[in-house]
C-alpha cells in the first residue's frame, strides 16, 4: 500500500478576479484539480489511480469521486491513507476600513487600504471583495482567492450589502415605500427593492440602515437622493453573512475566524 512521504511540497492557488462575468469560466477556475494537489505532493498519476480505486482518497471525509475534481485545501480537508495533504491556505481578512482610503490595489496619489495590511500578512494577490467609496467607512472583505470574489460579485447570487447612513434631512414612511418598491435614480435607472429602516429622525438630521442586493455606482448616496436627502455619512455594516465585528477601530483588521471560514466553504459549495 502506498504511503505518504512525511515533507509535501506546497502548492499556492491565487487567481484575481476577471471580468465580464462568466460563470462557466468561474466554475473552470474555482479551485485546483485533486491531481495537480497530489502531484505537488510528489505522488505519481499511478499511486493516485490506485488510491482511487481504493478509495483512499478522502475530501472532507467522503472518498474522492475523480482525480479531476475540483478542491480547495484551504477549505477543505484532502487524506490519503489517513495522512492530511497540506498545501498553504488562502488568506481571508476582515477590515474595518477608515473614511479617505481609496479601495484599490494601487494608487499614485491616494492612500489604498492595503496599505493598512502588515507586511507579514500581505501579498500581491490579495484584493478587496467589493470595493468602498474613498468617503465610506466600514466593512471590506480582503483576501488572494480570486474566484470568491468573482462568486460574491455576480449579480446572479444577489448577496446583501448593509448600510448604516446618515442625511441632512427627514426620513419618513413615504421613504420606506419608496425603497421597498424600488427607487428610480434622478436619472431614470430603476433600482431593485430594497429595505430601510429608520433609527431616527429629525428636521435636519435622520440615521437609517439600508440593504441592497445590487452595486450600481454610487448606489446608496443616489438612493437617498431620489427620496429628497443627501447622505453625510455611510458606513458598511454587512457583507452577505459577514457582520463588521465592531472591536475591531476604524483601519484594524482581522483574519476571518473559522465560522466566518466555514461560512466561505458553504457559500462556494452551495454556489458551485
Amino acid at each position: 500500500m502506498f504511503s505518504l512521504k512525511n515533507h509535501f511540497l506546497y502548492h499556492l492557488f491565487a487567481f484575481q478576479v476577471s471580468r465580464p462575468y462568466n460563470k462557466n469560466k468561474l466554475n473552470e477556475r474555482i479551485q485546483m484539480r485533486l491531481d495537480t494537489l497530489l502531484a505537488q505532493s510528489s505522488i505519481s498519476r499511478k499511486d493516485m489511480k490506485q488510491a482511487l480505486q481504493r478509495k483512499a482518497i478522502l475530501v472532507d471525509n467522503i472518498p474522492a469521486q475523480r482525480l479531476s475534481q475540483n478542491v480547495d485545501t484551504g477549505l477543505q480537508q484532502i487524506r490519503l491513507d489517513n495522512q492530511i495533504i497540506v498545501a498553504p491556505a488562502h488568506k481571508y481578512f476582515m477590515l474595518n476600513k477608515p473614511r479617505g482610503w481609496v479601495s484599490a490595489n494601487s494608487d499614485t496619489n491616494k492612500k489604498t487600504v492595503l496599505e493598512l495590511i502588515s507586511p507579514k500578512d500581505f501579498n500581491e494577490k490579495l484584493y478587496c471583495i467589493g470595493r468602498l467609496d474613498r468617503d465610506t467607512a466600514g466593512l471590506l472583505l480582503i483576501t488572494d482567492n480570486g474566484p470568491l470574489g468573482f462568486q460574491l460579485l455576480h449579480p446572479q447570487y444577489h448577496v446583501n450589502k448593509t448600510y448604516y447612513v446618515e442625511v441632512n434631512g427627514f426620513l419618513d414612511e413615504q421613504a420606506i415605500f419608496e425603497f421597498q418598491k424600488g427607487v428610480r435614480f434622478l436619472d431614470g435607472t430603476l433600482c431593485k427593492p430594497a429595505q430601510l429602516r429608520i433609527h431616527s429622525a429629525t428636521f435636519d438630521f435622520s440615521s437609517a440602515s439600508v440593504t441592497i442586493s445590487e452595486g450600481k455606482f454610487h448606489q446608496v448616496k443616489k438612493m437617498f437622493l431620489s427620496v429628497g436627502v443627501k447622505v453625510t455619512y455611510l458606513k458598511r455594516t454587512q457583507f452577505g453573512e459577514f457582520h463588521l465585528d465592531n472591536s475591531l477601530q476604524e483601519g484594524q483588521y482581522r483574519p476571518l475566524n473559522p465560522e466566518e471560514l466555514k461560512k466561505i466553504k458553504n457559500y462556494l459549495e452551495k454556489n458551485r
